[in-house]
């Protein structure tokens, strides 16, 4: 029987483990992951505890045309309702609890912003339809910058974009305009942010968790704590086949034989290697330990032209990184006082973004709870700030070598509470920073061949799964970009008739395109 081993344990790989069972007809005890760190997820993490304080280094925002994403959950059973879907369950919570933000942005004097308006120039408005309609070829190594004036930049829309997605100015322009495509349709509420779904709780305890448990039960290892180092090729230039796995596991070195009818699949790079933790009492460590991911994707690409360039994504981390924040609290005096001053209970009110922040401060009070152990009393928040290499509007220093205290600090200077309601959430909360040097290192700019193919032209048995590999249309750092690289690799692969659904493309949908343009046309 043919066997299957997958470098790495996020979400590209689990969903290809589940296609390899459900498409391909492979029995789950055929099936190998490989994962250096001791915990399996990759970017889908959550951890620590109502007492020390919980941690996760982002939360995901799906919507109802990731179709990839729908399809491999829709099959998978909840930890709280086996007879209930994972998609079932976010496509449920999305009706009953559904976003509808009414304080998106706050300025500079602590008051709501109008977001009725994108505030765009006739310009703005040009430059954007112009950039839409531009060829993707004519973008290559582009950043957004090159196709907008600097008023741009300060828009409404900007301010929404950005903080929405992640982006920063100086971000690959072909990706840019991959999201302003695939994302067209949300524009009309995008401010409220109505159409955007999320878990029940954090990814990690609403996707990994339960993903695993099915991939366990049919028979799937999960190596943890067990690293590959290299991959060994045949000879010859016509085709690729991968003949060996050279691993490490406890400070050991194995080699795995890879028969012609197996399968390889790689997760090349990671969006969040060598993120760092701090404390509610210190500052997460400037220097923290690389892992294999980027070592492994440049070890491969040596002497090739087909499996991309990782150096274009490692090698500009004052370009990609950014910082988030986990809260934890004894004492709801910090959500209900955002509750009175936003306008609606926890859990509804999206994002509130603060634009004067220097460090372009986010905060989510998302539905409580957030982890499936949260105990009765104690709440859980989150923030982002995408620029944390300036100074604090009132911390004096950079939010990088700030402690969790700090980040609290500067966070309770941009909004208009009552000294007692922030003396409250001081002593009550718990604050762990976590700084992440590659976090949008898939957004930098790029030319078309940096990525590799999911299958390479040519390739027997070897795919490239994850953030960093080449999807026509679809746009990274989501979810249902690499849930659609693992149905790529097992379709292809495995050459199989069931192949992933299109990406939505509702540029394509007039109606869709009328309504874009009226929001980008209000006063």
């Amino acid at each position: 029987m043919a066997k299957a081993y997958l470098v790495g344990s996020g979400i590209a790989a689990l969903a290809a483990a589940t296609f390899l069972i459900r498409d391909g007809g492979f029995d789950g005890t055929d099936i190998h992951l490989f994962e250096e760190q001791r915990s399996i997820g990759g970017s889908l993490d959550a951890g620590g505890t109502a007492h020390t304080g919980y941690s996760m280094r982002g939360g995901r925002m799906f919507e109802a045309e990731y179709r990839c994403t729908y399809d491999l959950l829709s099959g998978i059973p909840t930890l709280d309702d086996p007879s209930m879907s994972v998609t079932d369950e976010i496509l449920a919570g999305h009706e009953d609890f559904a976003w509808d933000d009414t304080a998106r942005l706050v300025d500079g004097d602590g008051k709501i912003v109008d977001t009725h308006s994108m505030g765009f120039s006739e310009r703005d408005r040009l430059e954007l339809v112009r950039c839409l309609a531009t060829p993707e070829g004519h973008l290559d190594g582009k950043r957004i910058t090159d196709c907008f004036g600097k008023h741009f930049f300060t828009t409404n829309f900007w301010y929404l974009w950005c903080t929405t997605f992640a982006f920063q100015p100086w971000h690959s322009a072909i990706e840019f305009r991959r999201y302003l495509r695939r994302f067209i349709h949300l524009l009309p509420e995008f401010a409220t942010m109505s159409g955007i779904h999320r878990t029940r709780y954090n990814q990690y305890d609403s996707i990994v968790r339960p993903l695993t448990a099915w991939l366990r039960e049919r028979g799937v290892t999960l190596h943890t704590g067990c690293h590959v180092i290299d991959l060994g090729f045949a000879p010859g230039r016509r085709s690729t086949r991968v003949e060996t796995i050279h691993l490490s596991r406890g400070g050991r070195d194995e080699q795995i034989e890879v028969a012609p009818e197996d399968l390889v699949l790689v997760t090349n790079g990671s969006m969040t290697d060598a993120s760092s933790l701090g404390s509610h009492t210190s500052a997460p460590s400037p220097h923290p330990h690389r892992s294999n991911a980027w070592l492994l994707w440049h070890r491969l690409h040596r002497g090739r032209d087909d499996f991309g360039d990782p150096a274009v994504f490692d090698k500009r981390v004052d370009e990609s990184r950014w910082e988030s924040f986990t809260v934890t609290a004894s004492d709801p005096a910090f959500l209900d006082a955002l509750e009175e001053f936003s306008g609606r209970e926890t859990g509804r009110g999206g994002l509130m973004t603060f634009t004067d922040s220097n460090w372009l401060l986010t905060l989510v009070a998302p539905r409580q709870p957030v982890y499936r152990d949260q105990p009765e009393g104690v709440f859980v928040w989150w923030g982002y700030a995408l620029r944390p290499g300036r100074a604090g509007n009132h911390t004096p220093k950079p939010m990088t070598m700030c402690s969790g205290r700090e980040v609290l600090e500067e966070t309770l200077h941009h909004l208009p509470f009552d000294e007692a309601v922030a003396a409250r959430v001081r002593k009550t909360s718990t604050v762990v920073p976590c700084l992440m040097p590659y976090i949008t290192s898939q957004f930098l700019a790029r030319r078309r061949d940096d990525r590799p193919k999911v299958v390479p032209d040519g390739s027997v048995n070897l795919a490239f799964i994850g953030q960093f590999t080449e999807v026509p249309d679809d746009v990274v750092f989501t979810v249902e970009y690499s849930v659609r690289t693992a149905w790529t690799a097992v379709a292809q692969l495995l050459k199989l008739d069931k192949h992933p659904p299109a990406v939505y493309k509702g540029h394509h949908d007039p109606h869709v395109l009328a309504a874009a343009l009226e929001t980008m046309h209000r006063r």
